[in-house]
């Protein structure tokens, strides 16, 4: 026999809830603080739903775990606790001194699943990187997507495998000494399936952002849309072992509460870190560049771990590429000063005047007091290859001995370096911006929009991929057959070479900071960094340069190409080559 379960569900809005189970539909009890339970006898995956004021069909549940039939069917009952985790061992990872790697499930494999991607963690042991960082995994309307889309937060999407490929996942990511974060998303849900409005004030009133109504954070019934929230994070962190959240957008959380929500749920989160014996990790992805989110409370910040750094990438992709449009405009003017800054101070908009903004942004990092690992710094992400009018990585276009100069300024950086996937052998794959919405005039506004957007930047409209064409998605997945050709082989040589070079070397995981010295040439095109006694020279010219040594070389212990000739008071490096020398 079934036993009793209660049923709960925070519905404050509706004047009447009733729950069904497995097609049997009970009456449900509304307590004062808007809370409706039922105590039910239900089987361990039994289907259920609320019926809202009698309206026909029953709604998903808003903390569902599980969608077998999607976000607009059925939620069914899924026991976190049931699974025999393997990781008993695991006492996690601090992301000080890590390498993390951004996947996308649906795209890294051919078969686009969790249990798929089990099969290829050995390559990611063997290139050397320490978390993998999942792009949004939970519930969205349709088949592939990016996972900005979802409605469920609760849910994994069942066309990655659902909850019990997710825990197989991180467990087996777990037993090869891999940390997972998880990007999660709580400044918008997605165009289809958002049955959340029916239940409570999820959204907030008059409020917007890029992607549509803000959420609810400091409006009436606020306190437990926050509640909604932390849990969900908790929920990765707890019943899924998950080692760290990556926070999306977190500009878009618009709270004028005293103690803004991402503080709030840092501290649960260092509490939680404690119960669990084991480090967990929050990271912002911030347009603000705002040294104050990774602050610690105790200094007046609001204590998350770490935030991403587009500056950081923003300066070394117009170095690379000359790209000077849009937001790359002040970069590409810098020159390698902008780079050099970065470097040295995270941030280049750090209250200096932003002319794609048309005003100041930012604020000035204290290098005193945040080490550059608090900062996350990349070549590519999923934005800045998919946001792209074609989907094209850098890769498309920079020759293979400059992708593995770029790769040595990102791996020696003093910030935690983050791959996007394939990047380590500069797939040639593009990575599109794909959706899969079942509603044609979604899928038709979606695709006009894209092509509007971009319109505005002077793109040919007849070059923008369709995002509900399914070849769209198909030619996103990465080509494993390439890690094994030329130049891609070599080229992930350079990353297994660099990434073991940071292991035995601690100079190059050195986070200081103010004892960063940087040196370059824009005529010349090259670059330098002292990192401790050593020292990284970057030669992105299609000539050999000469550089002058402030201190003897004694020796060289990587290069992408060539080796440079040395002398005692000069280096020449060989054209699109990086070297990485020891010094006296």
């Amino acid at each position: 026999m079934p036993d009793p379960v209660e049923f709960s569900v925070w519905a404050p809005l509706p004047s009447r809830v009733r729950l069904q189970v497995d097609g049997a539909v009970h009456d449900m009890s509304r307590g004062d603080d808007g809370w409706w339970r039922a105590e039910v006898e239900a089987g361990p995956e039994a289907d259920y739903g609320f019926l809202l004021d009698d309206r026909d069909p029953p709604r998903p549940d808003p903390r569902s775990r599980r969608q077998p039939e999607g976000v607009h069917g059925l939620s069914r009952r899924f026991d976190p606790g049931a699974y025999a985790w393997g990781d008993t061992s695991w006492t996690g990872r601090p992301l000080a001194g890590g390498v993390v790697y951004e996947m996308h499930v649906g795209t890294f494999t051919p078969e686009g699943t969790l249990d798929a991607a089990v099969g290829k963690l050995d390559h990611l042991v063997g290139l050397g990187v320490d978390f993998v960082e999942l792009l949004p995994v939970n519930a969205f309307n349709g088949t592939h997507n990016w996972g900005y889309d979802g409605v469920l937060w609760y849910a994994v999407q069942e066309t990655y495998g659902g909850p019990a490929a997710y825990q197989r996942f991180v467990d087996a990511c777990h037993q090869h000494g891999l940390g997972v974060i998880q990007d999660v998303v709580y400044n918008h849900l997605g165009p289809s399936g958002n049955y959340l409005p029916e239940f409570f004030p999820v959204f907030a009133e008059g409020g917007a952002n890029t992607w549509g109504s803000s959420i609810n954070l400091s409006g009436p019934d606020s306190d437990e849309v926050r509640r909604y929230i932390i849990d969900n994070a908790l929920m990765w962190l707890r019943d899924m072992h998950v080692d760290g959240l990556r926070l999306d957008a977190v500009h878009a959380l618009v709270d004028e509460r005293a103690t803004h929500v991402l503080e709030e749920l840092a501290q649960e989160v260092d509490k939680l870190s404690v119960a669990v014996g084991r480090p967990l990790t929050l990271i912002a992805e911030s347009d603000l560049n705002d040294p104050r989110l990774v602050t610690p409370r105790v200094a007046g910040g609001l204590g998350l771990t770490a935030q991403w750094s587009d500056d950081f990438h923003h300066a070394l992709h117009a170095s690379l590429t000359g790209e000077g449009q849009g937001y790359y405009a002040d970069f590409a003017e810098a020159g390698l000063a902008g780079l050099a800054k970065v470097l040295t101070g995270a941030f280049f908009h750090d209250g200096a005047w932003s002319s794609f903004r048309r005003r100041h942004h930012g604020r000035p990092v204290d290098t005193a007091l945040l080490p550059g690992w608090k900062f996350l710094g990349y070549l590519q992400d999923h934005d800045q290859i998919g946001n792209r009018a074609v989907g094209d990585r850098i890769s498309a276009s920079l020759s293979p001995d400059l992708l593995a100069v770029a790769a040595t300024l990102v791996l020696t950086s003093p910030f935690t370096p983050m791959l996007f996937m394939g990047e380590e052998w500069g797939a040639s794959t593009p990575w599109q911006f794909f959706t899969s919405h079942p509603e044609p005039e979604l899928g038709k506004a979606t695709a006009e929009g894209r092509i509007g957007e971009f319109a505005e930047h002077g793109w040919d409209a007849d070059v923008v991929p369709d995002p509900q064409d399914p070849e769209t998605f198909t030619r996103s997945k990465l080509d494993w057959v390439e890690p094994s050709k030329e130049p891609h082989e070599r080229l992930l040589e350079v990353h297994r070479t660099l990434l073991a070079l940071r292991r035995s070397h601690p100079e190059l995981v050195d986070p200081d900071l103010a004892a960063m010295a940087v040196g370059w040439d824009d005529d010349d095109r090259w670059i330098s960094v002292d990192r401790g006694t050593l020292r990284v020279v970057a030669n992105l010219s299609g000539q050999p340069r000469e550089v002058d040594l402030d201190r003897p070389a004694t020796g060289v212990l990587f290069t992408t190409g060539e080796q440079p000739g040395i002398d005692r008071e000069t280096v020449t490096v060989p054209a699109e080559t990086a070297v990485v020398l020891s010094t006296t």
